[in-house]
Parts: C-alpha cells; sequence; structure tokens
C-alpha cells in the first residue's frame, strides 16, 4: 500500500509541478529579467564588464526551470505520501482527504512561509555573492527549527487534547508555535543587503511570486493526493474511530 501511495504522491508532484512551472515562467521570469537587467546596468555604471553567461538566459528560463521545477515537485510528492502514510491512521477521526490537506498546510507554513519572513527570497544582483554560503545556512537552519516547533506544537496539541478539547487544545499549540518562531526569528542574525536603489516594487514581487510557488505546490500536492489516497483507501468521511490507529496505519 505504502508503494501506491508513493506512485500517487508523484504523481500529484508532478501535476503541482505543472502549475507551479506555468506560474514561474510567466509570473517569475519577468521579474527575474528586470532584476538582471538592474544588474547589468549597475555594472556598467561601475565600468565593470558583465560576467560571462555560461548557461543561456533562454536555457535557465525554459528546459532548466522546467527541469528544476519538476523534478523538486515530484520529489516532494513522494516524500509527502510518506509523511501521510505514517500519519494516516494516528490522526484520530481525520479522513484521507483532511488530512492531507492538513499535512499540506502545516508544510508550506513550516517548510516555506515561516523561512521566507525571516529569510526571503532575492533576485539577481541583490545580496552578496561572498556572503552567500553565510545567508544559506541562515536559511535551513530556520527551515530546521521551523519543522522541529511544528511537530512539538502538534506534541503538545496531542497531550492537551483529551484535557483542554480539540479546539482549545489546537489554540494552544497555535499559540505556543507562533510564540517560539518569533523568539527565534528574532535572536537569529538579521540580513539586507539589498542595494539602495534596487526598485522597492520589484523586490515585492519576486518575493510574492516566489512564495506564491510554493503555496502553488503544497496546495496542489495536498489536494490532489488527498482525492487520490481516498479512492485508494476508500475512506471518505471524517468518522473514523479515533482509537490508537494502528489498523489504518498498518493498512497504509
Amino acid at each position: 500500500m505504502v508503494g501506491k501511495l508513493l506512485a500517487r504522491g508523484m504523481l500529484a508532484g508532478i501535476a503541482a509541478g505543472l502549475l507551479t512551472f506555468g506560474f514561474a515562467k510567466f509570473a517569475g521570469e519577468p521579474q527575474v529579467d528586470q532584476a538582471i537587467s538592474f544588474e547589468e546596468k549597475l555594472d556598467a555604471a561601475k565600468g565593470e564588464a558583465p560576467e560571462p553567461e555560461i548557461v543561456s538566459r533562454e536555457t535557465q528560463a525554459g528546459f532548466g526551470l522546467f527541469t528544476g521545477v519538476m523534478t523538486y515537485s515530484a520529489a516532494i510528492g513522494g516524500l509527502f505520501s510518506l509523511v501521510f502514510a505514517y500519519a494516516y491512521g494516528r490522526s484520530g477521526r481525520l479522513s484521507a482527504r483532511s488530512l492531507s490537506a492538513l499535512l499540506a498546510l502545516a508544510a508550506f507554513v513550516a517548510l516555506a512561509l515561516v523561512p521566507n519572513i525571516k529569510y526571503p527570497a532575492n533576485p539577481p544582483s541583490v545580496g552578496d555573492p561572498e556572503t552567500i554560503g553565510f545567508r544559506t545556512g541562515l536559511f535551513f537552519l530556520m527551515v530546521a527549527i521551523s519543522i522541529v516547533v511544528t511537530v512539538f506544537s502538534l506534541k503538545v496539541r496531542g497531550a492537551l487534547a483529551a484535557k483542554l478539547g480539540a479546539w482549545n487544545a489546537s489554540i494552544v499549540a497555535l499559540v505556543l508555535f507562533v510564540v517560539v518562531i518569533a523568539a527565534v526569528q528574532a535572536a537569529l542574525p538579521t540580513i539586507n543587503e539589498v542595494p539602495s536603489a534596487f526598485p522597492a516594487v520589484l523586490l515585492w514581487k519576486f518575493r510574492t511570486v516566489a512564495l506564491g510557488m510554493q503555496a502553488i505546490l503544497w496546495a496542489t500536492v495536498g489536494l490532489l493526493f488527498g482525492a487520490f489516497a481516498e479512492r485508494l483507501l476508500g475512506d471518505g468521511a471524517d468518522a473514523r474511530p479515533a482509537a490508537g490507529g494502528n489498523g489504518r496505519a498498518r493498512a497504509a
């Protein structure tokens, strides 16, 4: 059964990749072109020669973008299906479709939204090349911390659900998540390497598109895989008993 879920997860990832690629191509690439144009003008004003183009811009915006997005999306879909297989049957009364949607929402928040609030994506010409390793390390550190805090908050919710009720336990877990993440983001170093002359509107659009790509990816994976899993598992109602979950977990 896990193999069938994995195949459907990768299929959902591929479908999500196609939508994400289309959005990136028509909404994101114009912003990249403008950022590159700004960088070239900045270099010309300094009297510096443009850097040699190892890979043509046409290839980057076409085949390169498509390959990268599709590979990433298929991998995300596969990993998502494995997480779903583990969580299914351990999630109380949630149906396959509901669980898939909630997992996708949690993944988007933990892996995309939270890290990008602290360290948002930068277009070409923004950022010092000498600090790219440091900035990348901080971003992935924020991702790791976000995942840990998410899991911890869910554990707290589960521990408090019997005493406070599911709704109140969820509120406590959410407040805990926000407080811990806010404290962590305040403690981590802030990086601001945006040139003063860089257009603010262009920067905003680029970062919005970057986050929008993640939103499209996770929304499509969560909703489409949920439909696939529901048909495969024959589970279309939030009415399963909230027992230990071993029966459903073994079937998955």
